[in-house]
């Protein structure tokens, strides 16, 4: 059996990075990880080969070569998914599909043959059993959430790793809280459940092995849902894996409680992490009550982000507007909550109900649900009807991303947090590569040269030179994000 791997390609969005990626030359900022765990699962004798659109083009000589395609992806993947799925079905090919955006719209894909839904680890199996049978069923689904200890290490081999800015590798699924908006306990649960630190281990090596020396990205949703497993297990694997000359550095994805722990982040630092991203969504605590984000309720949250910034961890972080209780006062209070924080990352989406949550079922009850949400975080969509009305909102949102996304107010974000940034001493001894080389030079060119921020970069890499002088790198990566934020909101979002 001949297997097609395809990953559709993704539009342009604030997570793509696809303004930023030219810089360093790079196609994509991420490979499908699932494509590649689920390519392990397959029977041996079986050949796989895969197609990120992300990176590269689906041929003919691709879809003659195949005898079956495999087809995972996003809801944001949605328009190339569909394409993807017409031109199998033109090939003869049989169509597997999988994947967050099939569990959420499996109605809206006909021409699929089979669903494998759900975790892949219990469905997949039961789908090639019924497949050597010769009696696959059309829908594979399970509510029971397995454990990772049998997960199998991704065949990264099957991936152009030179085309990618980052690699990316999981560690648990499933997140205690309970936030009303977030569709990840519906489909993973809340029970956090872990890899082996074994397991992780031979992720790493098995991409060492292969050359790879640049970050990799922990894409677990809250990676301090089990803390006790991680400071007792986890971490201090991953301080001495490194101590044994891996210098690679780690990013992820946590709850704000994470400043309440600073031997946790003490541990993350010294394990290689250098930034996390954390959902904030808002600094008004009757939101964050409507939407039971309880663990940033009662907080400060500024001072919050501060001591995770001294700890040596850069804070990146999703914010909302659009909830019940929002009042028209909430833009400034975001705008001034963004940048007092120095939270150079910051992405500021409406609020959307994705299938699955209980938002999306109060809304539906409340016959204010307009439809599906586009899985786009930051395209200034929603598919609820807001309280607030539409067009207030959508005013307000461009108020928020046409400030903090300006150069003046971008750059005075990155001064703001390089000011209070402790930067960990593997940070400051990031080696020197080529493509970083190329990055440099494609700044001074594109932003300090023909940009419109041209005098705020310039500005900034005197600032650094006599200040930060160590921090020179990251300050112009930092540059480069924001010229993409400001191209992503030109096109989404101020065009509309």
């Amino acid at each position: 059996m001949k297997i097609l791997l395809l990953y559709p390609e993704f539009p342009n969005t604030f997570w793509s990075f696809k303004y930023a990626l030219r810089f360093i030359g790079k196609k994509s900022a991420f490979p499908p990880l699932g494509l590649l765990t689920v390519a392990a699962l397959l029977p041996d004798t079986w050949e796989t080969r895969l197609v990120d659109l992300n990176v590269s083009k689906l041929g003919k000589k691709d879809l003659d070569w195949a005898d079956c395609a495999f087809i995972s992806g996003m809801i944001v993947q949605k328009n190339s998914a569909k394409d993807i799925i017409r031109q199998c079905k033109e090939a003869g090919l049989r169509i597997v599909a999988g994947g967050p955006m099939f569990s959420e719209a499996d109605a809206d894909f006909e021409a699929v043959d089979h669903f494998v839904l759900n975790e892949a680890e219990i469905t997949l199996p039961l789908f090639l059993a019924d497949l050597e049978k010769g009696a696959p069923q059309h829908m594979y689904s399970t509510t029971v959430f397995p454990d990772l200890d049998a997960t199998p290490v991704p065949r990264w081999g099957l991936a152009q790793l030179k085309r990618y800015a980052s690699m990316c590798i999981q560690y648990s699924r499933g997140c205690p809280h309970n936030c009303d908006f977030c569709n990840v306990t519906a489909l993973l649960g809340h029970r956090v459940r872990t890899k082996t630190t074994r397991q992780v281990l031979a992720e790493l090596d098995g991409l060492y092995n292969l050359g790879w020396r640049e970050d990799v990205f922990f894409v677990d949703d809250n990676f301090i849902g089990n803390k006790r497993k991680l400071k007792t297990d986890l971490l201090p694997a991953l301080i001495e894996w490194r101590k044994s000359g891996h210098n690679i550095h780690f990013h992820t994805e946590a709850s704000i409680d994470i400043a309440d722990d600073p031997e946790l982040m003490r541990l993350m630092v010294d394990a290689g992490f250098n930034r996390i991203f954390i959902g904030i969504e808002t600094p008004d605590n009757d939101c964050l009550a409507e939407c039971s984000k309880r663990q940033n309720e009662n907080r400060d949250l500024v001072r919050d982000v501060k001591k995770i910034q001294q700890a040596g961890l850069q804070v990146q972080a999703g914010f909302i507007v659009g909830f019940d209780n929002d009042k028209t006062s909430v833009f400034d209070r975001q705008i001034e909550f963004i940048q007092n924080s120095g939270i150079v990352t910051a992405m500021v989406g409406l609020l959307q109900a994705p299938p699955g949550t209980r938002l999306y079922q109060r809304m539906k009850d409340e016959g204010r649900l307009l439809g599906d949400s586009t899985g786009d975080n930051a395209d200034g969509t929603t598919n609820i009807v807001p309280l607030m009305g539409l067009s207030r909102l959508q005013t307000g949102y461009k108020e928020i991303l046409g400030h903090i996304y300006s150069p003046k107010h971008y750059y005075a974000r990155l001064k703001t947090f390089l000011k209070e940034y402790s930067p960990p001493s593997h940070e400051l001894r990031s080696r020197i590569t080529f493509p970083k080389l190329v990055a440099f030079g494609r700044s001074i060119i594109r932003l300090g040269v023909l940009g419109r921020e041209r005098f705020h970069f310039w500005k900034m890499l005197i600032w650094i030179r006599f200040r930060r002088p160590k921090l020179l790198h990251l300050s112009v990566t930092l540059a480069i994000y924001g010229y993409h934020f400001r191209k992503i909101y030109q096109r989404n979002v101020a065009a509309r």
